[in-house]
């Protein structure tokens, strides 16, 4: 085995070349608002994940300032994600805090193995219908899961499976909470409505003071002022640490590895998926060009490391992204310095944490989720194939209803079917017409010629069986024109050997006429060539029908060798 060549080089390195003192300004700007928009999405991340709300910032901190430092883009922000939301719920009650620590950590290997390979680019090959299918499920399940924070139920532990949790919502609703449901219309109320008021105040300043952090702010007056009887950070958790945690590594076993194979390939298969896309949509607006593979590297050490210091698994992030661009990040300064602005933060303000109230964390999640779905792409259903329709609803409904792994998993599966009975029905095999064998009506049947469209591979081999069918009177000779195969795989091959044999015994002659790059170099290396002839096969289709015309009327001179 040929392992490919191992480069490992982080745009850092890149910038700095040509990096001057206003390149430096705009990203200190955009890294210090990057981190401002992280601190309460973090601290609502890791919430609804079943985590301490310590657990997201810690993961900003250290993923994010490693996905800066080492990645393949210049701008992309990394850290926790709404995406991982469902999947570290289910893993945190399923395997407990232990086993979302080791298996991120297993899904960060995977990772960076997955860039050392240099299969960066074998993620762009996941069918856009699927990325939407979960991307639109996922939003839905992440605003089920702030159902109980806006509305103040008193559930102690929301089980993570669908119906159980619409079961439980639903038998908890006489716990509602007034105040709570008060805040968080209020809360939704601002998030929702401050970019409108921010663009018809003409006022420009505010465009870079961010809806969550209005809302968390003034969520927190009111909290703190009001002494309104609503669950906090404080109640819940006791508030946040001001500093991180000790470096810890896990103990791992090959037992602990065994049962943790599925959550650690969701992760790593959810956290690749999600930061490439990002690091493309980061390219658009940017006009750079990521380097995939070192992107999945720096993605697999932060995985390594955030579980390590108090975090747990994370990825790109397309929301702060775009913030960072918008606000004049140019290099991985800005990203780093996002990070190093959340050390700040908590080291100076981690005790007014403590009256941060979930309603308002959990307003802020529902608009994540509401801008995270594509739910245009509902409506332009009609507009594309059935094929397109099945795969985007399966995915969402078993994302939202069985698990992301299942959905994904089905949802490649029936891409795969789908795409082969596309080539399948493409692929068609046709009669030459008359004209083309004009002059040579006088044999008397004695030579068929047909033309071969498409791909000739697994799916698609039926398409030859006519040729072979016993009911029918063979010719002398028969000339397959496959000119216009683009591609031939081994059951092809297979099929062309067994329709050689076939007429073989029927003393009828196979003439193969115009085999391009592809389809010859399959013959050649499965010596089908060599058994069937070289003087068989013609560069041309008329060369082919004059030699086989001339062999009817034993008027046969060596034939050219193709």
């Amino acid at each position: 085995m040929i392992l490919p060549q191992f480069t490992f080089r982080p745009r850092l390195l890149s910038v700095f070349r040509d990096y001057s003192f206003k390149d430096f300004v705009g990203d200190l700007a955009a890294g210090i608002t990057v981190g401002i928009v992280a601190l309460p999405l973090a601290m609502a991340f890791a919430i609804a994940s079943g985590l301490k709300p310590e657990a997201g910032i810690y993961t900003a901190i250290v993923a994010g300032f490693l996905i800066s430092a080492l990645g393949g883009s210049k701008v992309q922000i990394g850290g926790p994600a709404g995406a991982f939301i469902v999947i570290v719920y289910g893993i945190v009650a399923q395997y407990g805090i232990d086993g979302l620590i080791i298996s991120t950590i297993l899904a960060g290997i995977l990772l960076f193995l997955m860039g050392f390979l240099r299969w960066g680019s074998l993620i762009r090959f996941v069918p856009v219908s699927i990325v939407i299918g979960f991307t639109n499920g996922i939003a839905v399940l992440i605003a089920l899961s702030q159902v109980k924070d806006l509305l103040g139920l008193k559930i102690d532990k929301l089980p993570s499976d669908f119906f159980p949790k619409m079961a439980s919502l639903a038998g908890h609703l006489d716990t509602i909470s007034l105040p709570t449901i008060a805040l968080s219309l209020v809360s939704l109320a601002i998030v929702f409505t401050w970019p409108v008021f921010v663009r018809k105040s003409g006022l420009k300043f505010l465009q870079y003071i961010p809806s969550s952090i209005v809302a968390l702010v003034l969520g927190t007056a009111a909290v703190s002022f009001l002494n309104l009887p609503v669950e906090t950070i404080g109640t819940q958790f006791g508030g946040i640490p001001s500093a991180l945690p000790e470096f810890v590594i896990p103990t791992i076993d090959l037992a602990t590895i065994k049962n943790l194979i599925q959550p650690t390939i969701t992760i790593a298969m959810l956290g690749a998926i999600e930061s490439l896309l990002c690091a493309r949509v980061a390219d658009g607006l940017s006009g750079d060009k990521h380097d995939p593979n070192q992107e999945l590297m720096a993605q697999g050490i932060a995985n390594i490391a955030a579980p390590m210091l108090g975090g747990y698994s994370a990825t790109g992030t397309i929301a702060r992204t775009v913030t960072n661009i918008r606000m004049g990040g140019k290099t991985p300064i800005a990203g780093i310095t996002h990070a190093l602005t959340l050390l700040a933060i908590i080291a100076v303000a981690a005790p007014l944490a403590k009256n941060v109230p979930l309603a308002t964390l959990g307003a802020i999640l529902l608009f994540v989720a509401y801008n995270m779905g594509e739910w245009h792409e509902f409506v332009r259903l009609r507009h594309f194939t059935n094929y397109y329709r099945i795969i985007l609803l399966t995915v969402f409904a078993l994302t939202v209803i069985i698990d992301l792994t299942v959905a994904i998993e089905v949802g490649l599966g029936l891409a795969l079917l789908f795409f082969v009975a596309r080539m399948s029905s493409v692929t068609r095999l046709e009669p030459v017409p008359e004209i083309e064998a004009e002059g040579h009506a006088h044999l008397n049947g004695g030579i068929e010629a047909y033309r071969l469209y498409g791909s000739l591979f697994f799916g698609a081999v039926h398409r030859l069986e006519e040729l072979s069918d016993p009911s029918r009177k063979m010719p002398k000779f028969l000339i397959l024109n496959i000119g216009n195969v683009v591609n031939l795989d081994t059951s092809g091959l297979d099929e062309l050997k067994s329709l050689f044999a076939t007429l073989k015994k029927k003393h009828c002659r196979l003439l193969i006429a115009e085999a391009k790059a592809q389809p010859l170099s399959m013959m050649k290396r499965g010596t089908f060539i060599k058994d069937m002839g070289e003087e068989n096969f013609f560069p041309t289709m008329a060369e082919a029908l004059e030699y086989a015309a001339a062999a009817l009327k034993q008027k046969v001179e060596s034939p050219p060798v193709f």
